[in-house]
């Protein structure tokens, strides 16, 4: 299959509102750019602020009085097991769609990009029967029935690097609960979002639950502050979850804000490095370094600091950087021209600072078309360096020495950010306890991700909230209690 051939067939001149593909309010158009060709893909609507409006006046008609907020658990639980279908059916054709838009390396799209999104949806559909929707509880004070019922009208808003994987996180959970949802996907990747609508419709989700209306920030701004939505649940940069935390607050708004990192790998003295570096290719350069829990600064005892670059730069060698369609590459483009010059800023400032460059720091040989950067490696590194501080979202490694364990989770902790982390060590108890002390919503030991069934989410400047797991709910309920007559208590039990 060619390249282009490669992108859904058909027309993206329309917006997905109340059920229907319909015409926008503007001619304005978002062109969708191949980050490894730099052609132009696709064309698809930019919402403005009339074209929001009709989405969400939708989804508030289809949550006050549509069916689906109506519904039972089980029957939204039957749509929702139609869409997992789905996702099988047109896993090929989603992981195709993903690397055309964002480049990203296309094994890993099979995986994250595709199969992501259905395993994270099964694991929810999974959680739903157990999850305390109502209980009923009797004290001497009085009765009560308490409910965890929908939150309302969700909008989401997610990145471009996992597009389809941070948009199930929101709206697995949301519908679940009986919310509708209006979703704005990032203006790099909205082919898979229309790609998204037409398997909602296909496994018969009501008209007005979900509305699509793809638009650049000034439009977003609309969406996050329009009175008819309810709850806002975005994944992104710090700097644009505090811009939208600001909005929330001052409407008393709920949000959900999933945010950068710095993650820290923190080697203790026995890390077997047969584990470590298996661990550092998945883990720290995964979608060619653009994921917000890569593990980018790397924390290693000084006494083992040659062992580790060596093997480190022996890694990198090893890693084909090129074509996303190529099965062989694990490290593609960088998203957008805006986003390589970017991390090049990063890379530029690192070297001229006097950090010790290993490898990469520039453009690989051969590739003159398409956003491509070198994967880096730089050792040495002053953790209060800019480029150990600041989230760069590109393949840039840094590498930090200590003397002493406290030295090592004193590294680890210094960062505005706490999304995620590892320990690593051969005794795992050893390393537990060490995980313990790191200041981060998560932390993997010895490189053992915690699944779909635990919740995500940062402390610090890393977000406000958690996604994920049974607590991936608690952001689309609000919770209400019913004070209950004697006689009503037993029926309800």
């Amino acid at each position: 299959m060619s390249r282009q051939a490669a992108v859904r067939q058909g027309q993206y001149d329309k917006l997905f509102i109340d059920g229907a593909w319909v015409v926008p309010t503007s001619e304005r158009t978002i062109d969708v750019v191949s980050p490894a060709t730099e052609e132009i893909i696709a064309r698809v609507p930019e919402g403005v602020e009339a074209d929001i409006d009709a989405a969400v006046d939708a989804a508030r008609r289809a949550f006050d009085s549509g069916p689906w907020g109506r519904s039972n658990l089980a029957e939204r639980m039957a749509v929702l097991s139609k869409l997992s279908a789905q996702f099988i059916a047109r896993a090929e054709e989603i992981a195709r769609v993903v690397t055309s838009e964002m480049g990203c390396p296309i094994s890993l799209s099979n995986t994250m990009q595709a199969a992501g999104p259905r395993l994270l949806l099964d694991a929810f559909l999974d959680m739903a029967p157990a999850y305390p929707w109502s209980d009923t509880r009797s004290s001497a004070t009085g009765n009560a029935l308490v409910t965890r019922e929908a939150v309302g009208v969700v909008a989401a808003i997610v990145p471009w690097n996992a597009p389809l994987l941070t948009t199930m996180i929101k709206i697995a959970p949301a519908l679940l609960a009986g919310c509708t949802v209006v979703h704005k996907p990032a203006p790099e990747t909205p082919l898979s979002a229309y790609l998204l609508a037409e398997m909602l419709q296909e496994a018969g989700l009501p008209n007005g639950v979900f509305n699509i209306v793809p638009a650049g920030r000034a439009v977003s701004e609309h969406l996050v502050r329009h009175p008819g939505v309810d709850k806002v649940s975005f994944t992104g940069s710090t700097g644009a979850g505090r811009r939208i935390a600001s909005l929330c607050g001052h409407d008393l708004r709920r949000v959900t804000l999933e945010l950068g990192g710095k993650s820290a790998a923190v080697l203790l003295g026995d890390a077997d490095f047969d584990v470590v570096i298996p661990a550092i290719r998945a883990l720290s350069l995964r979608n060619s370094g653009q994921v917000c829990s890569n593990k980018t600064r790397i924390v290693v005892p000084r006494s083992r600091r040659d062992e580790l670059i060596d093997r480190m730069v022996a890694m990198i060698e090893s890693m084909p950087v090129g074509d996303p369609f190529d099965p062989a590459t694990e490290i593609g483009p960088m998203v957008s021209a805006t986003h390589r010059t970017r991390v090049e800023g990063y890379i530029n400032g690192a070297k001229e600072s006097g950090a010790n460059l290993v490898i990469g720091g520039g453009r690989p040989a051969g590739l003159d078309c398409g956003w491509y950067v070198e994967p880096t490696i730089f050792a040495d590194v002053d953790p209060i360096a800019k480029i150990a501080q600041e989230e760069v979202f590109g393949p840039v490694l840094t590498v930090h020495t200590y003397d002493t364990e406290a030295e090592a989770i004193a590294i680890a902790n210094n960062s505005e950010y706490g999304l995620n982390g590892s320990v690593f060590a051969a005794d795992p108890e050893h390393a537990l306890a060490v995980a313990r002390r790191i200041r981060t919503g998560t932390v993997e030991v010895n490189g053992k991700g915690v699944g779909f069934h635990a919740p995500i989410g940062g402390f610090k400047k890393s977000g406000i909230g958690r996604e994920a797991g049974p607590e991936g709910f608690d952001a689309y309920v609000e919770i209400k209690s019913y004070g209950l007559p004697d006689e009503l208590v037993g029926a309800l039990a």
